[in-house]
């Protein structure tokens, strides 16, 4: 052990070599054995992803999850991973090939994948590498990526079972279409946004007349795609109309105008263009219509043949253009400022486009019943803070069918075989070789061969991959009989954002239920937004989200994990601020000083201990078992935030400030064996608590406290246990606070210096214990205590409560400047009181005001006539001197 201790906590010096020590000793890895298992799996952030503010609140839970897990003595397990994002990873390397000249739609699907996995190789894995630092106690044996083979192996294995069981059907659909992704979407990854718009209001002419029908639009760029007017059939205004038809101004198109009670004749002109490749209500309009299907669209939103001359430019573009042009030939009659709620991809921030597409299917209504049941009902999955449940039900309860391709080629290709040209003329299958033989069956065609097999070329939404996490990491989906799978399975907590409720919580939760019957976890921790001083949302544009890993740097990994989870409460936005992650690190400070302090006393071989340390330890011995209770009730209740609160206030105020100065020798004095003893047993408890929250600075001083071997690392060590105690000590010392802080008011109001002894006499009115009289007599430098049953005339006095305290002032003080002093404070008290009372005898303001201001004026007087007893009583005191 180092003989000499840093004037200063140094977390830079100490972070690697702790982390590594971890590491060599295999610490964080579990396997199965006795013990009742405890496991955690990380919400996998994006493979490509960097450590933001969000990940390192979400991870330093986690980590104090699993860490006090692993105190508690349970067989500690928290999985990391990464997921490989398929919208997001596709982006980045179309974006990176197209900068090197190279497009997508130039290269094979193999090619393509071959960069795509040349680019998560060179960057996957970094936000692994980063939760390292802030000392994230994962099981990195047991990494895993959403796209490894036996990953990939349980999604497809799960695609072929819930098509097997009439679950997944392909449908030609109105979508979701993302233009700048380049695939579909499902519901819940489209995001409404208010916009403010335009309402065009366009001229149709009726063929052979000059009369015309006006519309309108929010959209006039889709007229291309018009192929026919409705009006409601009870609207007499257009009753002349029936079997007649109108013109599409620009492409000059013919279209029938037809009658259906679905068009509310109160809304816009009460006519309606219907447009069925780009509406889903259109849609439905002109299947019950049988009208045509015209798609003006390319699939990256610009206009196709059907926009005629507008071919080939953005929707967006062309709108004002097509506008002019509808101006210019009469056909526009005016336009209005109109708001409008505008659909846009959670991911690219893409307006989306509806369009009719060809896409795979997850029957959803059946699957979802028992995750309703299990949150809603059995309380078998429970939600921190229970507020969400609402969110939870409103999701579940609305659910639609969930749209699982996506056009990308980074993802688990869809495993369907194409055997023919017919939409039917494909099966389903986990390989190429089954798929052959699912064929010839199928087919009775026993001549066909795998080359004359094609697979769909569409890939997996990434979400039909992660809802399988908890089983999947496990190998449950391949073998639900693995030994790792059965041990772990179901987890205990998942720690995660609010924001993925529904994309990810909730379908595990499905996933769970339908292939193993049981919950994938039992708690769910739901966590706020992190958010800047002016409630802003953190992002790069803003500039207000700072770098997580500067941050460790300058506070070291303990002071921002302190600084996060002093501010973080379940489900509430946290306003993070630096300051808070330096008040952490001056926390660090202070327990690495109240270490040094310890460690830099001399002690004496004798045993005889005094009766103020005896009492302090008694003392903090309870005051530990009365913040463990606490501590346990909030973490049952995943109030993380409120557990660290209640041992820092243990740690900083009752140890550092109260505690040590108990039991701290006089100057150049040694301190007895026994007490320095239960010194160190008393800070290596503190030690425990603070393990999960502070996970480098304890595990540094617990190594300085004493020559440990691997199996006695604080890491592994043991969570204090509950023991009964003496609740009493406890509510007796807080008076005996209350006597200590009275008597260093006088000394200092008094200039009284410490190193003068005093001589204590006390009033006793409320029977306070003596229990701590020692202590009163040490941290006082109380020469005399002495218990009268009048007051004492001629000196300075103060109250606890009822009772008086007596300081004879012969000899310190200025008698006549006291004297002055106490009548010009006696003045103000007085004044004050009146400015009090008058409110109170205010019929007005007693009849209007709350009850609490109401009590908060009541306490106010009650405190200012209890003062002015007591400054008059020290007057006259004074004045018999």
């Amino acid at each position: 052990m180092p003989m000499t201790i840093p004037p200063q906590f140094d977390a830079q010096a100490i972070e690697n070599k702790w982390y590594d020590y971890w590491m060599k000793n295999n610490y964080f890895h579990s396997v199965p054995d006795h013990r009742t298992p405890y496991t955690i799996v990380i919400p996998p952030p994006n493979v490509t992803g960097v450590l933001h503010m969000g990940h390192m609140l979400n991870n330093t839970i986690q980590d104090v999850l699993i860490r006090r897990a692993r105190l508690q003595g349970f067989n500690a397990c928290w999985i990391p991973g990464t997921d490989h994002a398929s919208i997001a990873t596709e982006a980045k390397v179309v974006a990176k090939l197209k900068a090197e000249g190279i497009n997508k739609t130039d290269l094979s699907r193999e090619e393509f994948l071959a960069h795509a996995w040349e680019w998560t190789d060179k960057y996957g894995g970094v936000i692994l590498d980063q939760l390292k630092k802030l000392g994230a106690s994962c099981d990195w044996d047991r990494t895993k990526f959403t796209m490894d083979p036996d990953m990939s192996a349980s999604v497809i294995r799960s695609f072929v079972d819930l098509y097997n069981k009439g679950l997944i059907y392909r449908g030609y659909r109105m979508v979701n279409w993302d233009p700048e992704a380049k695939t579909t979407l499902s519901d819940e990854e489209v995001i409404y946004e208010e916009q403010q718009g335009k309402l065009y209001f366009l001229n149709y002419v009726i063929e052979g007349t000059d009369d015309f029908l006006t519309i309108a639009t929010t959209r006039p760029e889709t007229i291309f795609g018009d192929t026919a007017i409705c009006v409601n059939p009870n609207d007499e205004r257009f009753s002349h109309l029936k079997g007649k038809k109108a013109i599409v101004p620009i492409c000059g198109r013919v279209i029938p105008i037809i009658a259906d009670d679905y068009v509310d004749m109160a809304f816009g002109t009460g006519c309606l263009k219907v447009t069925p490749a780009h509406d889903i209500n259109d849609k439905t309009l002109g299947e019950k219509h049988q009208l045509d299907i015209i798609d003006i669209f390319n699939e990256d939103a610009t206009l196709n043949s059907f926009g005629l001359h507008y071919q080939g430019r953005d929707r967006f573009v062309v709108r004002e253009a097509i506008a002019t042009e509808l101006e210019s030939m009469g056909a526009l009659a005016k336009t209005e400022i109109h708001p409008n709620k505008v659909g846009t991809s959670e991911r690219t921030k893409a307006v989306i486009e509806p369009r009719l597409s060809d896409q795979w299917f997850l029957k959803m209504e059946d699957l979802v019943k028992p995750a309703i049941k299990a949150v809603l009902e059995d309380n078998e999955i429970k939600l921190y803070p229970k507020k969400f449940e609402n969110t939870y039900r409103h999701w579940l309860e609305n659910i639609r069918d969930w749209n699982i391709s996506r056009q990308l080629w980074w993802g688990q290709q869809i495993p369907a075989y194409y055997y023919g040209d017919g939409k039917e003329d494909f099966v389903v299958a986990e390989s190429l070789e089954a798929a052959l033989i699912i064929a010839k069956s199928k087919t009775n065609n026993f001549e066909l061969t795998i080359d004359m097999l094609t697979q769909d070329v569409d890939a997996l939404d990434t979400w039909f991959s992660s809802w399988l996490w908890p089983m999947a990491v496990f190998g449950g989906i391949m073998n639900p009989e693995n030994a790792d799978f059965k041990y772990y399975y179901p987890t205990n907590d998942l720690v995660t954002g609010p924001d993925i409720l529904f994309f990810w919580v909730a379908r595990m939760i499905i996933a769970g239920y339908e292939y193993t019957g049981k919950k994938p976890f039992t708690n769910v921790y739901l966590t706020g937004l992190v958010r800047d001083k002016q409630r802003r949302k953190m992002s790069k544009s803003l500039g207000n989200s700072p770098d997580p890993l500067d941050l460790i740097e300058k506070f070291g990994a303990d002071g921002v994990r302190v600084g996060l989870l002093l501010s973080a409460s379940a489900g509430n936005d946290i306003m993070f601020d630096e300051e808070l992650c330096n008040q952490g690190k001056a926390f660090s400070n202070k327990i690495w000083n109240a270490f040094r302090l310890i460690k830099g006393w001399e002690v004496s071989e004798s045993s005889l201990q005094p009766e103020s340390s005896t009492v302090a330890i008694e003392w903090y011995e309870a005051k530990l078992q009365q913040t463990l209770i606490d501590i346990e009730d909030n973490f049952e209740k995943y109030r993380i935030s409120d557990a660290l609160m209640g041992i820092y206030k243990l740690v900083w105020d009752d140890f550092c400030s109260w505690f040590l100065e108990m039991i701290k020798p006089a100057y150049q004095q040694p301190i007895d064996t026994v007490t320095f003893d239960k010194a160190i047993e008393m800070l290596e408890n503190n030690l425990k608590l603070l393990h999960p929250f502070m996970p480098f600075l304890t595990e540094e001083i617990w190594h300085r406290l004493a020559e440990r071997k691997t199996d006695e690392a604080l890491i592994i060590s043991t969570w204090p246990e509950l023991k009964p105690f003496n609740a009493n000590l406890i509510a007796n010392f807080e008076n005996t606070m209350e006597v200590i802080s009275g008597i260093r008011s006088v000394r200092k109001e008094k200039n009284i210096p410490f190193k003068d002894s005093i001589i204590l006499k006390a009033v006793n009115n409320d029977q306070f214990s003596t229990y701590f009289d020692a202590v009163v007599s040490k941290l006082g430098n109380v020469s005399a205590l002495e218990y009268v049953s009048e007051k004492v005339e001629g000196a300075l006095s103060f109250r606890v409560k009822s009772n008086e305290y007596f300081i004879p002032v012969d000899g310190f003080i200025n008698v006549e400047e006291e004297i002055g002093k106490l009548n010009e404070e006696l003045r103000y008290t007085q004044g004050f009181l009146k400015s009090v009372q008058t409110k109170l005898t205010n019929e007005k303001f007693v009849n209007g005001a709350p009850e609490k201001v109401l009590e908060m004026e009541r306490k106010k007087e009650a405190d200012a006539l209890s003062k002015i007893v007591t400054i008059s009583q020290s007057l006259m005191s004074l004045k018999k001197l």
